[in-house]
C-alpha cells in the first residue's frame, strides 16, 4: 500500500440526518469475499486468501483478486438512509480514456433499489508497453442512499466489480444486524475476465451475478480478469471454501496468454479437478468450455491489445498451423474428453460447451465490442442461458442437487 494514502482527507458527510449509527464493517455483514484485510483506511475484501496471494508475484492478478466482483454488504435494518464511506482504486491504462466510475448497487429484499458512484479515489496507472504500475493517491468518498421505507428489510450493497474498494465506514439512521442464514445454496465459480464482469455496466449485471440471482443461490465469484490459468493456489482456495455447487470456466486465458502447450493442458486440468474433489468430493461440479470468440477459435495466442482511438481491441498473434499450441476448439475437445473420462467414476461431474451460452449466431447478433469481451447485452444473454441450463429443470445445479 502506498504510504502517501494515509494522508487522504475524511469524506464529507450528509447533513440531512443527525442521528447516524455507525456499524463496524465486519465479515458478518460481508458476502462473496474469501478473506478481508485491515488497512490504514478500513477493510479490503479479497477474493483469494493470504496464503494464495503469497504464491503469485504478478501485480495484475493481485489487482484482479482485490476487485470485489460479487462481493456485497448484506444486513437487516429499518433504516431510511444509509451512507458507506469508501476509498476506491480505479484502473487507468496509459494513453487511454479515463474509465467510468464504478457502480455501487442497492438491493432491498432482493429488488434493485438504487445505484451510486464515487468520484475521486486512488488511480492505478498501467503502462502496457512496460507492464509498470503507478498508484496516484486520491480522497475517499461517500455512497448515499436515502428515501428507503422504515419497514424491516434485507439490504445488500453490491460493490463495483471493476475497481478495488476499501470499506471505511457504514452509517445508517437505524440499527443494523446480520441477515440470518437463508439456507440458500452457495455457488462457487471460477473463470476469466468474462466471469469477472468485463464490460458489464453494474455489479449485478455480470453474467454470474445474473445467473445467481435467477438461480436463488449465494454467489462467490472467483472470476479473475486474465487469470483463469489453472493455478494450483486457486484450486486450493476453492477446495477450502465451503460450497454446495462449483463451476470452473476454462480456456480463454490459457489461449490469449499462450501459457502452455497441449501436452501440459490435460494434466493441469486433471490436477485442478483433483484438488477441487479433495474438498468437495460429491458436490455438483460443472466444467464450462470457452464461449465463441472468433479471434481464437483456431488461432493461438498470445493476444495483443491495441487502442482503437477511444477503446481497446484485441487480436490473436499466434500461428494457426502450430497444432501443439492451444486454441479454443482444441480446448473444447480436450475438456469434453477429460470430463467424459472422469465422469465414469464421478457422476456429479458435468460438462457444458460454452458455445451454448454464446455461440456463432449470438456473435452475429451481439458482437464482442473489443473482439474478446461481451457487452452488457451479451452478459445478460450468457447469464440467462447459464441459469436455464445449470439451474433449470434437469440441469446439474437444479433444486435438490447438492
Amino acid at each position: 500500500m502506498n504510504p502517501q494514502l494515509n494522508d487522504v482527507p475524511e469524506p464529507e458527510r450528509a447533513d440531512t440526518v443527525t442521528d447516524w449509527i455507525t456499524t463496524p464493517i465486519e465479515p458478518r455483514i460481508l458476502r462473496g469475499a474469501l478473506e478481508v484485510e485491515r488497512t490504514a483506511h478500513g477493510l479490503l475484501p479479497h477474493r483469494l486468501p493470504a496464503r494464495a496471494r503469497k504464491q503469485f508475484p504478478d501485480p495484475f492478478l493481485a489487482m484482479m483478486e482485490a476487485q470485489p466482483s460479487g462481493v456485497r454488504l448484506a444486513f437487516r435494518t429499518r433504516a431510511t438512509a444509509l451512507e458507506l464511506d469508501v476509498l476506491p482504486t480505479k484502473r487507468l491504462y496509459q494513453g487511454a480514456p479515463a474509465p467510468l466510475d464504478g457502480v455501487y448497487e442497492l438491493l432491498v429484499d432482493g429488488r434493485p433499489s438504487g445505484r451510486a458512484s464515487v468520484t475521486g479515489g486512488n488511480v492505478r496507472v498501467i503502462d502496457l508497453t512496460t507492464g509498470s504500475m503507478e498508484t496516484r493517491p486520491g480522497p475517499p468518498g461517500t455512497v448515499r442512499f436515502t428515501g428507503l421505507s422504515a419497514d424491516a428489510k434485507d439490504v445488500e450493497i453490491w460493490l463495483p466489480h471493476n475497481e478495488t474498494t476499501e470499506l471505511v465506514a457504514l452509517r445508517t439512521d437505524a440499527p443494523v444486524e446480520a441477515v440470518p442464514d437463508s439456507g440458500r445454496r452457495v455457488w462457487l465459480h471460477h473463470g476469466s475476465s468474462l466471469s469477472h464482469g468485463s464490460n458489464a455496466d453494474r455489479p449485478t449485471a455480470t453474467w454470474p451475478a445474473l445467473a445467481a440471482l435467477r438461480g436463488g443461490v449465494e454467489l462467490i465469484n472467483l472470476g479473475f480478469g486474465g487469470n483463469a490459468l489453472l493455478d494450483p493456489f486457486t484450486a486450493r482456495a476453492m477446495r477450502d471454501t465451503p460450497a454446495d455447487l462449483i463451476s470452473v470456466k476454462i480456456g480463454i486465458n490459457l489461449v490469449n496468454t499462450d501459457l502452455m502447450r497441449l501436452r501440459a493442458f490435460a494434466p493441469a486440468v486433471h490436477g485442478f479437478l483433483d484438488t477441487l474433489r479433495e474438498g468437495h468430493p460429491t458436490a455438483p461440479l460443472l466444467v464450462v468450455s470457452p464461449v465463441f470468440c472468433p479471434i481464437h477459435e483456431d488461432t493461438p495466442g498470445p493476444a495483443a491489445m491495441e487502442f482503437d482511438g477511444q477503446k481497446p481491441r484485441f487480436r490473436a498473434t499466434g500461428d494457426p498451423s502450430d497444432r501443439t499450441r492451444l486454441t479454443l476448439n482444441i480446448i473444447r475437445d480436450e475438456l469434453s474428453r477429460i470430463t467424459g473420462l472422469r465422469a465414469a467414476d464421478d457422476p456429479n461431474l458435468h460438462y457444458l460447451d460454452g458455445r451454448s451460452l454464446y455461440g456463432e449466431p449470438d456473435f452475429a447478433e451481439l458482437p464482442l465490442p473489443d473482439e474478446l469481451h461481451p457487452d452488457p447485452a451479451g452478459h445478460r444473454r450468457i447469464g440467462e442461458r447459464f441459469a436455464e441450463l445449470a439451474f433449470g429443470d434437469g440441469g446439474p445445479f437444479a433444486a435438490g442437487s447438492r
